[in-house]
This record gives C-alpha cells, sequence and structure tokens, in this order.
C-alpha cells in the first residue's frame, strides 16, 4: 500500500487537515483497491479507540467501517479494540462483527498469556543485565502472573519497572514482590504503588510534602491536559522550570512516555494510570491522589495568565504584511504550542472545574483586553469556529451560575 499512500499524499500534501471522510477514502479504500488479489489478508489494527478526543471521531470511524465494509472485507480484516462505551456499542450494534468480550476469556487463558509475556520480559532483562540464568525463579515469576491476572497492564508496567536500565533489577523486583501481601489492594494500587512509592524514599517529611505537591501539579496536570505538551510547553504553561518538571519525570517512566527531546509531547502509557491518580476514593489516603476539578480550574487560570502576559496576545501578532495574507503552517511558528493550547482549551478546563464562573473576574478581565486578539490567534490556527463555540459555553455557564447565585439569594 504505500507506493499508493505516499502518492494521495504527494497530490494534496494538506490531506492531514482534511475530512476523516476525505482521508479515509484517499488513505485507505484507493490503496487498497491497488493491491492486488491474494490468499492472506491484511489486517488494521485500530486500538482503543475509545481513546478519540472527540465523541464525533468514533461514530464518524465507525460509520465509515460500516458503509465500506463490502470493499473492505475482500481483501482484510479490521480489529479494533475499545473499551464498552455506549457510542462504540451502538455503532457496532449496526455493523456485522464478531465479537471478543475480554472479561469473558476463560482465567486459564488470560494467566497462561500473561506468564508467557513475563517469561519473555524476564528473559530479556536477565541477558541485558547479565544475571543468572535462574533469576527471577519459577516461584517469583507464579506469584508476579497471580498478582497481574487478569490485568495485563499489570505485567506490562511491572517489566517497565523491573527493567529500567537504571536500577538494579533484583532490587526493584523485590520492591515490586512486598505488595503481593495486600490483599485488600486494588490491582491498581498494586500497579502503581510500587512506581509512586519509591519517589518517596529516604525524604523528611517536609520533602516528601513538597515532591507530593509537584506531582500533583506536574503529573495532575499531564493526565488533565486535553492535549498532550512536551515538557518544555508544559514548564511554560504552569510557569515551572524544566529542571523541575524533569526531575519529576525521571523516574516516572514505566507509567508515562517521556521523550529525550524537550519539544515531543509527554504521553499516558495506560489510561488506567490516569483512572488510578483521580480515584476519589484515595482523597485523603494518598498523597499522589489528583483533585480532577481542582486541578482543571488551575489549568484554567494559567492558561488565562499565560494570554495575558504582555506581548503574548496582540494585533498583528504573526507581523502579517497586509490583511488577506495566507497562512500556511509556518506563519504560526509564532505561537508557540503552551500559547496555541491555551488559547484553544481554556474554555474546555473552566467547564470540567465545575465552579462557578460568574464572579470570576479574571474571565471578565481577560476578554475585556484580549478578546480581538484571541481570535485572531484562533484564526490564524484555522480554529476560528471552536472560538464560536467556546463562547457559546461560555455563555451557557454564565447563565447558570446566574441561575444559582439568584435561586440562593431567593433562598435567603
Amino acid at each position: 500500500m504505500i507506493p499508493h499512500v505516499r502518492k494521495a499524499i504527494d497530490a494534496d500534501p494538506a490531506i492531514s487537515g482534511k475530512t476523516m471522510k476525505e482521508q479515509f477514502e484517499n488513505l485507505i479504500l484507493q490503496p487498497i483497491q491497488h493491491i492486488p488479489p491474494r490468499t492472506s489478508k491484511l489486517v488494521i489494527v485500530v486500538d482503543a479507540l475509545d481513546e478519540c478526543d472527540r465523541e464525533g471521531d468514533v461514530k464518524a470511524i465507525l460509520h465509515l467501517l460500516s458503509q465500506n465494509q463490502h470493499i473492505i472485507s475482500a481483501c482484510m480484516r479490521i480489529f479494533v479494540t475499545s473499551r464498552p462505551e455506549l457510542p462504540i456499542r451502538l455503532g457496532f450494534s449496526k455493523m456485522s462483527h464478531q465479537d471478543l468480550v475480554l472479561q469473558d476469556i476463560p482465567q486459564e487463558i488470560i494467566t497462561h498469556d500473561i506468564a508467557t509475556f513475563l517469561e519473555h520480559e524476564f528473559a530479556k532483562i536477565r541477558d541485558n543485565n547479565a544475571l543468572p540464568l535462574d533469576w527471577p525463579g519459577e516461584e517469583n515469576v507464579q506469584i508476579l502472573v497471580e498478582m497481574a491476572t487478569p490485568l495485563f497492564i499489570f505485567a506490562a508496567t511491572m517489566c517497565r519497572f523491573v527493567g529500567d536500565q537504571r536500577w538494579s533489577p533484583k532490587e526493584r523486583l523485590a520492591t515490586v514482590l512486598k505488595y503481593q501481601t495486600g490483599s485488600q489492594a486494588s490491582k491498581l494500587d498494586r500497579t502503581y504503588l510500587p512506581i509512586l512509592n519509591q519517589l518517596l524514599i529516604d525524604l523528611t517529611d517536609s520533602e516528601k510534602e513538597r515532591l507530593a505537591q509537584e506531582f500533583r501539579v506536574i503529573v495532575g496536570s499531564i493526565v488533565i491536559l486535553a492535549n498532550p505538551l512536551s515538557t518544555s510547553s508544559l514548564a511554560s504553561l504552569l510557569g515551572i522550570s524544566k529542571e523541575t518538571i524533569h526531575c519529576r519525570l525521571k523516574l516516572l517512566h514505566s507509567v508515562l512516555s517521556v521523550p529525550a527531546a524537550q519539544d515531543t509531547p509527554v504521553r499516558l502509557l495506560h489510561l488506567s494510570f490516569r483512572d488510578f491518580l483521580l480515584d476519589t476514593g484515595k482523597r485523603g489516603k494518598s498523597p499522589f491522589w489528583v483533585d480532577e476539578m481542582e486541578t482543571h480550574e488551575m489549568i484554567a487560570a494559567k492558561c488565562l495568565e499565560l494570554m495575558s502576559r504582555q506581548g503574548c496576545l496582540r494585533e498583528n501578532m504573526c507581523n502579517l504584511d497586509t490583511p488577506g495574507t495566507e497562512i500556511d503552517v509556518r506563519t504560526i511558528d509564532c505561537l508557540p504550542a503552551d500559547v496555541r493550547y491555551a488559547c484553544r482549551y481554556w474554555v474546555y478546563h473552566f467547564e470540567q472545574s465545575k465552579h462557578c464562573i460568574y464572579h470570576q473576574a479574571r474571565v471578565h478581565g481577560f476578554l475585556q483586553a484580549h478578546f480581538l486578539h484571541w481570535l485572531e490567534a484562533l484564526s490564524l490556527m484555522g480554529k476560528i469556529s471552536e472560538g464560536v463555540l467556546m463562547m457559546r459555553r461560555l455563555q451557557s455557564m454564565v447563565d447558570v451560575c446566574l441561575l444559582v447565585t439568584m435561586f440562593w439569594a431567593w433562598s435567603d
């Protein structure tokens, strides 16, 4: 398919900005039709469909697959993985497909698969560190299999943790095995607590408190962001030094994808880490618990603070020669990634914070000073339609807050 996909991109270099239907037809359907008949099937894997940014994207993908089923099924299979969210279940109900529900797979199959994976990964760790052939031992592998079943993410996270080249595999394995007796601990606790508790070793109480606070701000922001940011952009948005962010993330490579390049986004390795940190059952029990609504409010405030800085948003911020100048990707380089993020998502974070913005002087002050500049920035990014939607959402939030305020005033 590669030559035909390349041809489609060469014919339309801006295809990544086209509608999903156009991309699907030009990058998948047309190249498929150039493939000669063969006895073996091609397979496309669509992993974690539920993690699409917008519910509309999920519906669009499923609609395109169902509408072109007769073409696709002739030469390939589509393997889709997803949590069983309602829009996805409804989408699949309109298609002919085969279901495999993971929680219905017999326990012995899951146990066998996890054991096979662990043996393979520990063989690599053993070879990379010149450890004895009998390490980690059949008994320890069996204990780890029992701890992991039925969560494959436990096995994968634990192998990344033990196999970290900066640490002794024997010591890290011993750390994981300490959690086998925690019968009341949830599976996610057993997956992530060995990693997080390592951050607090040999620290004084005041140091632990400071580290936990920085963790909640930095890592809490990473798991809450609507779009991932690089460490340099995150530092600028949060007003924290890049060195501090680097220090807080350097021991979290088992749960976060932290690229060496400072301009590449930091990403979650698995959505369960977000679920673990935001679990309200850990309120007051874990120093790493992240208050989701407070973090959203904090990020919203940071977005407004960033956009309000002198020189950040202003008239003709990209220094265009004349009105109507054609905009290309290089033109918007005048807007750093953190500024683009703030422009697009500050309303989203206020909305998710569930806090009343009727009395938010920051919002009123920002719109008074920079409303037109903000719209200009969105226009430069080709996102002016999002600005219209954001203003409607702001208006609805203000209306709700006003009604609540009036109700309480009346009840008093």
